[in-house]
């Protein structure tokens, strides 16, 4: 079969669409694409191993998915693989394959990856500590509306933490922040 009609067979299974929602069948198309090197198929088949949709939910094979689809590319797996390293889902916890993962995600936009990029370089997670290389991916995360992201930048500039200090710039992030309910800001 065609691989992305395989794949496209096992959306409408998951969806219900033009036929009967079932997620054991749509699984199996995902894999058979997913085999086939789909990288979609393989991030999805990821999610149905990670959640147990149409399958047992399995970490282990959740975080063989996610590499497949992430060392294609795909920005969500490599993100997915990230957090599999950074909790220890079905791989033993890495900080290091974690940053990893969470970078190459980040530098493809993946908002929640660069603030999970941040967190690591202010933490020194997997990576050396550096605080205005942590403040750029903070401030990348919050411009495209992250609320934590805008309340760290807030922080940054409040501090100097990697950034000079300004406290007209740090008041602009904490309400951005609250004004999308962020409690601390």
């Amino acid at each position: 079969g065609h691989v992305e009609a395989q794949f496209n067979v096992g959306v409408c299974l998951v969806k219900g669409s033009g036929v009967v929602a079932d997620e054991a069948e749509a699984a199996k198309w995902f894999r058979a694409a997913a085999e086939r090197g789909h990288g979609k198929a393989q991030f999805t088949l990821g999610l149905c191993f990670r959640k147990g949709c149409g399958v047992v939910a399995d970490n282990s094979e959740a975080a063989k998915w996610f590499r497949a689809a992430a060392e294609q590319g795909h920005a969500e797996a490599q993100f997915n693989l990230g957090l599999c390293f950074h909790h220890g889902y079905g791989v033993l916890a890495n900080e290091a394959e974690a940053a990893k993962w969470f970078r190459a995600a980040a530098e493809q936009g993946h908002v929640e990856a660069q603030f999970n990029v941040g967190v690591c370089l202010v933490k020194g997670s997997g990576v050396v500590a550096d605080e205005a290389e942590a403040a750029k991916w903070f401030r990348a995360a919050a411009e495209r509306g992250h609320a934590e992201a805008q309340f760290n930048v807030g922080v940054c500039y409040l501090f100097g933490e990697g950034v000079v200090a300004d406290k007209a710039e740090a008041a602009r992030w904490f309400r951005a922040a609250a004004e999308q309910g962020h409690v601390e800001a």
